[in-house]
């Protein structure tokens, strides 16, 4: 099995970690683990050949992004935007039932919660961007910038890409610039579209409530996210937790993890071959007008 260490894609960093495991979406032949440092690493894997030129032959092409199920035009659904009425929600997902690249639409919405203007509801994974852009719309202005040659992909995976001036997802806490700069917003293209389908194995659900009908608290499920306790005054939050492995995994041996790992007791890990774990920390806001919305980490 030859295999590469990817430097530029650290387990605590939530985007990288998503490449990651994106990278296995794109060719199921490609295995992933993680290094066992202080700071854990992909380490990418193929039985044959490299695996990096196996990710740049796998590298899906401009026509086939513009045609993903989530896109904002598709074939003679209507029309999809920020805003998604829970009619036009059902309607795409019954067109798109049968397409392989279906987990777009359940990896972003859900119609097991609709909001009381009778819109379905976004994942975390999902955030609102500025000026209302459409999660499609952000993942094709990434995916335009990105040269999948064999040396550039190369680059990436070694943290040694250009990085361009771009929200991206939406979500990567290394995409901000400083408080006295709050306009230098960049992120990497390679990585912020390989996260985008490494969104594959975290579909989204709900409470199954719909605030037209009865008043109470709607709540949006997505694999990975769990309410744990925080500070001092134990209150609630929302956090993805995520782990890494040494067992060289394909898509579907990590899917299969990530159905049986939890986050405690720690000493359940060894049994599935989890050595380390981090969980998102969101970015605070600096008043009523900042919608920034990012993830950072933190160790577990």
């Amino acid at each position: 099995m030859s295999s590469i260490v990817c430097s530029g894609l650290p387990g605590e960093w939530i985007n990288g970690w998503l490449a990651a495991v994106g990278a296995t979406v794109l060719d199921s032949r490609l295995r992933l683990s993680w290094t066992e440092d202080a700071s854990p690493v992909a380490v990418l894997a193929v039985n044959d050949g490299d695996p990096v030129e196996a990710l740049s032959l796998a590298w899906p092409r401009p026509e086939a992004v513009e045609s993903l199920p989530l896109a904002r035009e598709w074939r003679d659904s209507s029309t999809l935007g920020r805003k998604v009425p829970v009619q036009v929600f059902a309607e795409r997902a019954r067109a798109a039932r049968s397409h392989p690249q279906s987990w777009t639409l359940s990896s972003s919405l859900t119609d097991l919660v609709v909001d009381k203007n009778g819109e379905v509801e976004h994942a975390p994974f999902d955030p609102p961007a500025p000026r209302g852009s459409w999660l499609h719309d952000r993942l094709l202005r990434v995916h335009r910038r990105v040269d999948p040659s064999v040396d550039e992909l190369r680059g990436a995976l070694a943290g040694l890409a250009v990085r361009i001036k771009d929200n991206g997802l939406g979500f990567d806490h290394r995409r901000l610039g400083s408080q006295s700069d709050t306009t230098s917003i960049r992120v990497d293209p390679v990585v912020e579209s390989l996260a985008f389908f490494g969104l594959a194995l975290f579909p989204v659900r709900g409470s199954g409530s719909d605030a037209r009908l009865a008043a109470g608290r709607t709540r949006v499920l997505q694999r990975g996210w769990r309410n744990v306790e925080v500070g001092a005054e134990r209150r609630r939050e929302l956090r993805f937790q995520w782990p890494a492995w040494s067992p060289p995994l394909d898509c579907h041996g990590i899917d299969a993890l990530l159905d049986v790992w939890r986050p405690r007791p720690r000493r359940s890990w060894p049994s599935t071959g989890v050595h380390a774990a981090w969980e998102t920390v969101r970015y605070e806001s600096r008043g009523t007008a900042d919608s920034t919305r990012a993830y950072g980490s933190r160790r577990l």
